[in-house]
């Protein structure tokens, strides 16, 4: 099965054949065509579609640490790195200068212990996360192509480190719609922006109903939320109109993809007005549950509220959900203070931790997909001797899935004594991509759209599923 691609109007074929000859066989062939995918994309392009293959995962919840959180701080316990602590060694590549570097080793800063019946180690930054840990497949081999956090953010995002492209989220709602027609198919939660801004869940040259729609945790998650007509009556006479002149619109410009997009992200608008206030309604939620997020009662700033609303999201059919993290007042990217990892750490634990929980007890564990990552890692060098920081690492660091399709407790990849280059079962931010792509039942080398005469993908021309971690 293929999806479909920037398809041309109906008019425009017409005007393409050569002749009454041809006209009178492309009428013919349309007539076949006009119940096919094509036209029900164009009638309505969040309309739910067959994957490729039967998925595991119905959903994803994507939980995003901006700044760079470092793999031998969290996920990729060293020894050795703490045995050969301030002795020195030389790198090639420094900041992304090439030459000869004089560099001293840097410890963790935090104990490793093994947590679970796996016995996978995990540091003190995440004691709640190392709580669930047997539910987890931890990748400590993945690398990226940017040392720079724009390019780097950016690419885990859309799989583009240079110029943007749709997000993973828009690709996402354009291969597989969403099963709740007012509700968006992609939402991001997050109050200050990553780096890379509006880029990282921008639908690129994709029809504009796949931009993920960002929610602002606090008072007022989404702007216009509610009516601002009198009544009931009065909005929908005016949305009656306004629909009117649309269609009216509509038919003498010819058959427009882009325009029934907009269409639709209006109509997507009118039934968000009816759900989204009791998605994000969580008074009815018990105070068991909130406690597993680490929330008071009326909390709405906190991470544990970012992944609450997630889950609620995807229980109403949202098909992909991602929380970004970059901390209240500084992100992860500790040049010169490694200890501002722990409040950053505190502030997710616990939240993500309670959301692996909270999925398993209400039967959606299996059938979402949980993904944390970042941009890339950090060093475990520093140029001065007991520096307190860490600069930016692309060459690997370490991230994980849970969930649908995912196997439990284990840990897949390595890299090397001091975590400086991957060793083992290299997977890269394409391959990373490709994995939850596969999970959703869909092939990332056939989900392509055509744009300015050529066939994009998420992907671009790489990636490579990671089977080994699949159940």
């Amino acid at each position: 099965m293929m999806f479909p691609v920037a398809p041309i109007s109906r008019r425009q074929m017409l005007h393409r054949a050569a002749g009454g000859f041809g006209t009178i066989a492309l009428s013919g062939m349309l007539s076949e065509l006009s119940a096919s995918a094509t036209q029900t994309d164009l009638a309505n392009p969040l309309a739910p579609r067959q994957p490729h293959y039967p998925a595991k995962a119905k959903n994803v919840i994507f939980l995003f640490m901006g700044g760079g959180v470092s793999h031998v701080d969290t996920f990729d316990p060293k020894p050795q790195l703490t045995k050969d602590h301030n002795k020195t060694l030389n790198v090639h590549n420094y900041r992304g200068h090439i030459g000869d570097f004089k560099q001293h080793f840097k410890r963790a800063q935090w104990e490793f212990r093994p947590r679970g019946k796996s016995g996978i180690e995990v540091s003190d930054l995440f004691p709640h996360v190392g709580n669930v840990i047997d539910d987890i497949t931890v990748i400590r081999s993945l690398t990226t192509d940017h040392i720079a956090h724009y390019e780097a953010t950016l690419g885990m995002h859309t799989g583009s480190f240079s110029f943007a492209r749709p997000s993973m989220g828009s690709w996402v709602s354009y291969g597989l719609g969403t099963e709740n027609q007012n509700l968006p198919s992609f939402v991001v939660i997050t109050g200050a922006t990553p780096y890379a801004r509006g880029q990282n869940w921008n639908n690129g040259f994709l029809p504009g109903c796949h931009q993920g729609l960002q929610v602002y945790p606090g008072s007022t998650p989404i702007a216009n939320m509610h009516r601002r007509a009198t009544s009931e009556e009065l909005q929908a006479m005016e949305l009656g109109l306004l629909h009117q002149i649309n269609q009216s619109h509509l038919e003498s410009a010819g058959e427009d993809d882009q325009l029934e997009a907009r269409i639709k992200s209006f109509e997507t608008a009118f039934g968000m007005q009816t759900e989204a206030p009791e998605v994000f309604d969580i008074s009815g939620e018990t105070k068991a549950t909130l406690d597993l997020y680490g929330l008071q009662p009326g909390e709405t700033t906190r991470f544990g509220w970012n992944c609450l609303i997630a889950r609620r999201m995807i229980e109403k059919g949202v098909r992909f959900v991602e929380c970004i993290d970059v901390g209240s007042v500084k992100n992860w990217d500790d040049h010169s203070n490694m200890l501002n990892h722990a409040a950053l750490a505190k502030n997710v634990d616990q939240a993500i931790a309670g959301l692996i929980i909270d999925l398993k007890q209400r039967g959606l564990f299996d059938e979402t997909l949980v993904v944390w990552t970042t941009e890339f890692g950090r060093t475990p060098y520093m140029a001065e001797q007991d520096a307190n920081g860490r600069d930016h690492h692309p060459m690997v660091f370490s991230s994980w899935m849970a969930g649908a399709g995912v196997k439990k407790g284990i840990v897949h990849g390595a890299s090397d004594e001091y975590g400086i280059a991957v060793v083992d079962k290299r997977v890269h931010v394409h391959d990373f991509h490709a994995t939850i792509l596969h999970l959703l039942g869909i092939d990332h080398t056939r989900l392509t759209y055509r744009h300015s005469g050529r066939d994009y993908r998420l992907t671009d021309v790489f990636g490579n599923v990671v089977h080994e971690i699949l159940t």
